[in-house]
């Protein structure tokens, strides 16, 4: 998927403050670097602490130059959370693949009663991107223990379905997770390694 002739691939992670996607992504690029790809990796916090958006864009192949990804130029969106797939559904390239949370964050507007929370959002994505990937991550985590796992089931998926499982992504957790974390971050990874 990822040799020099077939160019640069680009990743577009979205989700919202608190979520984890700038972790997701800090080791997502370290292991594509290890793995000997040229890495170039930009965050956009947004208000993340208010529960706005965060993106994060990863390019990566022989020789990357910029991380910055415009609209339908991603080879890959993954959504930490379901509405934030469709906002930003634009930047995924046709034949491009979808990996999106089965999760909701409800903004301000409708925890006030401002506005709702759009309806069947996973079915509708499906329709627009055959080649999506659904899985609710947020209660994957939770059984093992930590909903703020959820990033790196997400992350393991992620890998899973680049087919770049083979690398040694246990190694990049160990070194940038705290220990305390470890155990539980290897057993969300591995769980999103099961979802492909």
């Amino acid at each position: 998927m990822t040799d020099s002739t077939k160019g640069t691939k680009s990743i577009l992670l979205v989700g919202v403050g608190g979520q984890g996607t700038i972790l997701a992504s800090r080791v997502l690029s370290v292991g594509l670097m290890r793995a000997g790809y040229d890495v170039k990796m930009s965050e956009i916090h947004g208000m993340s602490q208010r529960g706005g958006s965060v993106t994060t864009h990863v390019k990566f192949g022989a020789k990357v130059y910029s991380p910055v990804i415009n609209t339908r130029e991603a080879d890959i969106l993954v959504s930490f959370e379901k509405v934030e797939a469709a906002r930003w559904l634009s930047y995924l390239k046709p034949g491009g693949m979808l990996v999106v949370n089965d999760y909701e964050i409800h903004p301000l507007s409708v925890l006030t009663g401002e506005a709702k929370y759009p309806e069947e959002i996973i079915s509708k994505l499906k329709a627009r991107v055959p080649n999506t990937i659904s899985f609710n991550a947020g209660q994957i985590a939770a059984g093992l223990g930590n909903i703020k796992a959820q990033n790196i089931v997400l992350l393991g998926a992620l890998v899973k379905g680049m087919k770049l499982d083979n690398l040694d992504w246990l190694k990049v957790l160990k070194d940038l997770v705290p220990p305390k974390f470890y155990d539980l971050n290897v057993r969300a990874f591995t769980a999103g390694t099961a979802q492909f």
